[in-house]
Formats: C-alpha cells, sequence, structure tokens
C-alpha cells in the first residue's frame, strides 16, 4: 500500500462514506483546524496488468506536489490523503482492497484504473456501499454492461470515462481501410471480460466487421493463459487470414505471434488491443514486434494539457522519461486525469461532508483534461463519458521502435505521425 498526505488549498475533496458514522465524522471534520478528505487509488501494480500501472508512482507523485498548498472549497481549505493500493490484477483482490479502502480505510471517493478486471469489482464495490467512485482504462461496453447497467438507468454511485468498442472498430477499420489486403479477418479473444466483450455477436466486432465486408472467424473463447493456439491458427489458415485481431494479454499475444511463425501463418496486419499497448512487450517480442498495430487511447501528441498543472501531454510523457529512465506508456494521461476529473468535481461540491452532493458534482462534470474532454451529459449511456481514439503501429525510429500514430479518422484533431505499413 502507498499512502500519500498532503495537505491542498485549490483542490477539494470531500464526502464522507455513508459506512462511517456521519454525525462523528461530521463533527470531527467540524473541529478539525484542516478537514481531510481520502481518496482511494486501486491500480494493477503488480502481476499480468502491471504495466497498466507502471507510472502510477510518477503521477501520484505530481498529484501530491500539486495538492501540497491544498484547496478551497466554499471558503474552507481542505487537506487530502491519498490510498493507494494494488489490485495484483485480481479482480477478487481488487474488489477486496476496494472493500478495504471503504470499510477500514474509510475513504471519502475511490478512484480505479485499468481494465474490468480492475475497474468493475473496485465500482461494484463502490456502488454497493454508497461511496463516489470515479474509473478509467476500460472500454465502456465490459464496464457498463459487464457490471449489469441497462441504458437510460446506470448507476447510482460509480462513474467511468473511455472510448468504446465502437471507437477501435472504428479505428482498426480506418487503418485497414486503403491498406490493400483481403477483407478476412482472424479473431482472438480470450475467456475473459473484455475478450467476451470484443466478441460479443451483438455489441462487439462481429456485426460491425460484416457491416464493412470484412468476414470474421472466431474459433471461441480462449482460456488466458493458453499455451497452445494451434487450432486457432490453424482455422485462420483455413480462411486465408490477412488480419489478425482481438483484444489479448502480452503473454498470450506473445505465444501466439511465435506459434503462429512456428506453423507458417503470416498475417498482412495484426492489430491487437492490450497486448500491443507498452513498449516492454513489444521489445520482448523482438524484430516481430515492429509492424504491429494497436488503438492509442494518449501519446506525446495528444493536443491537450492538464486542468490541475496547465502540462501538455508532450510534457507529461517526456517528464516521465526522464525522471523513469522508460519510454511513455498510454495510461500515464488517463491515470493523471483521474485526479483532474476528482479535483473539478470536489472543487465544485455543494457540500464535501455529503457522498451524495460529490457524486452529484461528479455527474455534473464538463471539463477539458489531459486525454480530452469529459462530460458525462453526452453519454453514450449514463455513467459513461466518452474520449477520443486513434490508431497506431510500433515502426521502426532510428536505433528503436516507437508507437507512430497512423490513423486519425475518428479523432482528426490529433495528428498522424506516421503511415500505415504492411507487415514482410
Amino acid at each position: 500500500m502507498t499512502r500519500i498526505k498532503t495537505s491542498r488549498r485549490l483542490f477539494l475533496t470531500g464526502a464522507a462514506t455513508l459506512l462511517a458514522a456521519p454525525a462523528i465524522l461530521t463533527r470531527t471534520r467540524a473541529y478539525a483546524a484542516v478537514p481531510k478528505l481520502k481518496i482511494g487509488l486501486v491500480s494493477p501494480r503488480t502481476g499480468l496488468l502491471a504495466g497498466f500501472a507502471e507510472a502510477d508512482d510518477y503521477i501520484l507523485s505530481a498529484v501530491t506536489a500539486r495538492f501540497s498548498e491544498g484547496i478551497e472549497n466554499n471558503g474552507k481549505r481542505w487537506q487530502i490523503e491519498i490510498v493507494a493500493k494494488d489490485s495484483q490484477s485480481n479482480p477478487n483482490r481488487a474488489a477486496e482492497v476496494a472493500s478495504e479502502l471503504i470499510l477500514k480505510d474509510k475513504v471519502d471517493i475511490i478512484v480505479a484504473a485499468s481494465t474490468p478486471d480492475t475497474v468493475n469489482p473496485v465500482s461494484d464495490q463502490a456502488e454497493v456501499n454508497q461511496v463516489p467512485c470515479v474509473t478509467t482504462d476500460c472500454p465502456w461496453q465490459p464496464y457498463f454492461f459487464g457490471r449489469g447497467g441497462k441504458p437510460g438507468q446506470g448507476f447510482e454511485n460509480t462513474y467511468h470515462f473511455f472510448w468504446g468498442l465502437e471507437d477501435v472498430i472504428a479505428v482498426f477499420l480506418a487503418m485497414w481501410k486503403d491498406a490493400g489486403v483481403g477483407k478476412s479477418v482472424a479473431g482472438l479473444f480470450p475467456n475473459d471480460a473484455d475478450g467476451n466483450a470484443w466478441g460479443d455477436p451483438e455489441r462487439g466486432l462481429p456485426k460491425p466487421f460484416a457491416a464493412a465486408g470484412y468476414t470474421l472467424t472466431d474459433p471461441g473463447r480462449y482460456q488466458p493463459l493458453s499455451d497452445d493456439f494451434t487450432n486457432q491458427i490453424n482455422a485462420f489458415k483455413r480462411a486465408g487470414c490477412e488480419i489478425v485481431t482481438g483484444n489479448m494479454i502480452p503473454p498470450d499475444f506473445a505465444t501466439f505471434w511465435s506459434q503462429a511463425a512456428q506453423q507458417g501463418f503470416k498475417p498482412k496486419i495484426v492489430s491487437i488491443g492490450k497486448a500491443l499497448l507498452f513498449p516492454s512487450a513489444i521489445a520482448g517480442l523482438g524484430a516481430r514486434g515492429v509492424g504491429l498495430s494497436c488503438e492509442v487511447w494518449w501519446s506525446p501528441s495528444h493536443p491537450f494539457t492538464s486542468s490541475l498543472t496547465g502540462i501538455s501531454a508532450a510534457d507529461l510523457a517526456n517528464g516521465y522519461t526522464k525522471a523513469s529512465g522508460r519510454p511513455w506508456t498510454q495510461p500515464i494521461g488517463f491515470k493523471h486525469a483521474l485526479f483532474e476529473v476528482v479535483a473539478n468535481a470536489v472543487s465544485r461540491a455543494a457540500d464535501l461532508e455529503d457522498p451524495a452532493a460529490i457524486v452529484e458534482a461528479i455527474a455534473a462534470t464538463d471539463m477539458n483534461t489531459i486525454v480530452g474532454p469529459v462530460n458525462w451529459s453526452k453519454g453514450p449511456v449514463k455513467n459513461v463519458s466518452k474520449t477520443p481514439l486513434v490508431g497506431g503501429q510500433w515502426q521502426k525510429d532510428g536505433e528503436g521502435v516507437a508507437l507512430k500514430i497512423v490513423t486519425n479518422a475518428p479523432s482528426p484533431a490529433i495528428p498522424v505521425t506516421g503511415k500505415l505499413q504492411l507487415l514482410a
């Protein structure tokens, strides 16, 4: 657990959870010289999804510095304490630490990021315990429908900002449109929340692909950490697939990609969600990592700035690289934006002692962040605000490899930095 204490003047937070005796909590804050608000953060620091939380320490350090002078709300200055816990890339552990944050640490607001395995169980704990919650880094369909959300009804206490499957579909189709390859697509979908959402015949990739003239070969769900993709590869070869898509964790893609080479399966385009987001995963593939493509949620090229610090996307990414010696990663911007959204909402809350007032402020958010606009009034469903998405490819860049934005058709404000190249 990481515990970061700050005192802040320009940042507000509050809201006693309904789990902690409200009368006692209110009295304690009323007599405190500087009232304190606790924010709980859950992310996968360790385990198979650890790449999503690689920059947590860097972001928390910057946010803490920003909050160090305190923040005012309704003429009162508030102190902030951030309590961060590791989900260990395990949904059961995510639910457990979220419960600890709510019941033991008595956080006033909880935030979480990185795939349905973390976001959904944390959000469910917050919803049950009536604690304000903001999440990101998970396509909205597995977040919303995976939690039993119903359009027009949604949830009371939990809000999410990210892109949706319709956006990644639009990005991939735009990326492939003028590539001159056959329209036979291989689908790789694991038996997990992401894979089931991406492969869902109604809400996932199959219908839009068919409408665009593509034939999707889906051999069925495979178990995560599978060590044999022979059946899938044989099905793809029989169908003459020239494109591979899907959603995988890095170890699964590495196994598949190695076996594809061994078994003579040579697609011309590979566009995979999740597995190909991180420089470390691409580096682990060696020369066979060059030319692979993925969705791009955030990059140094995104023309957005932080509402907290005024820093640009480029400067945030470069700052991380300078501080860590590691390449920038896409989750950096969204982890930073979580605290932008919380800061904005609590600064507007009518009563920071009332969780419902904080939820009301979150729902009314209309702001620009380092990942783009966040506005829950625009949908596509209650509790969800969409952020822009483009497509990228890992290409040679000097002595190394860099993620180049090769299509911006769905989000033209984000500049293209390269052109799609077919795999050899």
